[in-house]
């Protein structure tokens, strides 16, 4: 798996970077120092000053691939996404039986990152943690919609497109994939937000996992539509 991965590239909107940072050992620098850090002090705190004290060298030299730590974050959730995506229609592509092929997919969403070694210069664990806890901010914004006019959010639509499919091959009479799909993508997410951080209100822990309780949503919300 890992040699199959060192051959593929992810594909990232090229209006979300100044200067490809795959392009060469300073921009591949910029990118694992920065999701050390921002795991490490939280996006807030981060700055392209510290991050250039960080690698050693000068802040201008990160601006020469990044305009700014906003299209910073874009990047990094984006190719988690499309790494996120590649692994999605890797593990899938090859099951006929529709919910089988769902359930796989929400297994690979929704289980705990492993590092892959693939890709030497991420850590795709820190990377996880990086979306789980600063991915909204990425989009809560008031330029959002010119954002989303200019595809920034394109590889995220892209996998909330791709379950909505597999839903619909599940169950074509459910009413709503597409809220559904996004609902899966985003309540991961929240889950595992929650489960470190406000295990009150939620059921996940150490023994229940987001896996199970989205699996148990899914298929008992399509059973029960095509019971209906």
């Amino acid at each position: 798996m890992d040699k199959l991965l060192q051959g593929v590239k992810i594909r990232i909107n090229d209006k979300l970077f100044v200067k490809d940072p795959e392009s060469s050992e300073l921009g591949k620098n910029i990118i694992r120092m920065s999701i050390l850090m921002i795991n490490e002090i939280g996006w807030e705190n981060f700055t392209f000053k510290k991050l250039g004290k960080q690698i050693g060298s000068n802040e201008s030299s990160i601006y020469r691939y990044f305009e700014n730590k906003h299209k910073l974050l874009l990047y990094l959730t984006s190719w988690y996404w499309g790494w996120m995506e590649y692994h999605l229609v890797l593990a899938t592509h090859s099951i006929g039986n529709p919910k089988v092929k769902l359930l796989k997919a929400i297994d690979i969403i929704t289980r705990e990152v492993i590092e892959d070694t693939a890709y030497l210069h991420i850590n795709e664990v820190l990377l996880n943690k990086i979306v789980i806890n600063e991915y909204s901010k990425s989009y809560l914004t008031k330029e959002v919609d010119a954002e989303n006019k200019e595809g920034y959010f394109i590889i995220y639509k892209r996998m909330v497109g791709r379950l909505r499919d597999m839903i619909k091959d599940v169950n074509p009479e459910y009413t709503y994939p597409s809220s559904l799909a996004s609902t899966i993508l985003e309540s991961t997410l929240h889950q595992h937000f929650l489960k470190d951080h406000f295990t009150s209100i939620t059921d996940c822990n150490a023994t229940v996992t987001p896996t199970q309780y989205l699996t148990h949503l899914v298929v008992n919300t399509l059973n029960q539509n095509v019971n209906e």
